[in-house]
């Protein structure tokens, strides 16, 4: 019998997390377990400074002034740690995702603030894994976008149907593990090919439906297809039922929480959800204690968010 993550309540979480100190003191023991180092030099000759309060701690060798924030993606951040674990915390909780605007409410910050607080630790998320993935992978395509009978008159771009102002995004999953997605440019044979070749072993078993770009990855895979075309969603015990559930999960994201996704910021919000499906056995805690432990090392400016 399969043991279910750690869940934690609200009133849990304020249990653990009552005040500022508190906020504190988790991300300084989540950074340097104890033991304070210089993020600019590394030296672990370190003063407490008193009444210091936005850089509390001074390098004794390099002597400049930092605090928990420093060279991470917090750095700047006028919000209290407290709200930044709140809004982890909430993004954690919510498996299809929490709108600025509700966050904006619980957090008591405008909705830019709290939409500027969300990318940033969607920021975090990005983590580039060269690894590969397992031998028996599943891969599909799906296109995120709103309909174009539901768009102003003006920004409608009458290309016809199906797919036209969409963004096309496409999938990997290990058969019950881990979710790679990210948007795509085309779903041309070229495009498509080059991503499984990047994160699918050679030899591996890769399981599609009958999309023409696939046609050829039997050279360097053990191909397997379903057609849905003709109603076939299972064939030899081969199917794309996991990736297709990811891509679901995803999509009563984009409609029932987010309602719009923009083509700049989708890889965001893809990732949000394939970090999420891939650290929920982790339960509440640890997903915190990973994403906090990912926030050294990055940044992320509003200019450089809006100008991306």
């Amino acid at each position: 019998m399969t043991e279910q993550p750690e869940t934690v309540s609200l009133y849990q979480f304020f249990q653990r997390f009552p005040n500022e100190e508190s906020a504190r003191q988790y991300f300084e023991n989540n950074r340097w377990a104890g033991e304070v180092s210089c993020p600019h030099c590394g030296s672990l000759s370190v003063a407490l400074v008193k009444n210091m309060k936005p850089m509390p701690y001074r390098c004794r060798d390099c002597r400049q002034h930092f605090s928990v924030r420093t060279g991470t993606v917090l750095a700047e951040s006028r919000l209290p740690l407290h709200k930044w674990l709140m809004a982890i915390y909430m993004m954690t909780t919510a498996r299809k995702g929490i709108p600025s605007t509700q966050m904006a409410r619980e957090l008591g910050i405008t909705q830019k603030s709290a939409w500027f607080l969300a990318q940033r630790i969607r920021e975090t998320w990005m983590v580039i894994s060269e690894d590969d993935m397992g031998p028996d992978v599943q891969v599909d395509e799906t296109y995120i976008g709103g309909k174009e009978a539901n768009k102003h008159a003006n920004k409608r771009l009458h290309q016809g149907r199906g797919a036209t102002g969409k963004t096309a995004v496409i999938g990997i999953l290990e058969t019950n593990g881990r979710v790679r997605a990210e948007p795509i440019g085309k779903l041309d044979k070229t495009h498509l090919q080059r991503f499984v070749r990047a994160n699918a072993k050679e030899g591996a078993t890769v399981t599609t439906d009958s999309f023409r770009s696939h046609t050829g990855l039997s050279d360097a895979y053990t191909h397997k297809t379903v057609n849905h075309s003709v109603g076939e969603y299972v064939r030899d015990q081969a199917h794309t039922n996991g990736i297709e559930s990811f891509w679901a999960l995803l999509k009563r994201g984009h409609y029932g929480i987010f309602h719009s996704m923009s083509s700049k910021h989708l890889h965001r919000y893809v990732n949000e959800f394939s970090f999420r499906h891939n650290t929920k056995q982790a339960g509440t805690m640890g997903f915190i204690e990973a994403t906090v432990a990912r926030t050294v090392g990055k940044r992320l400016t509003y200019k450089e968010l809006i100008n991306a």
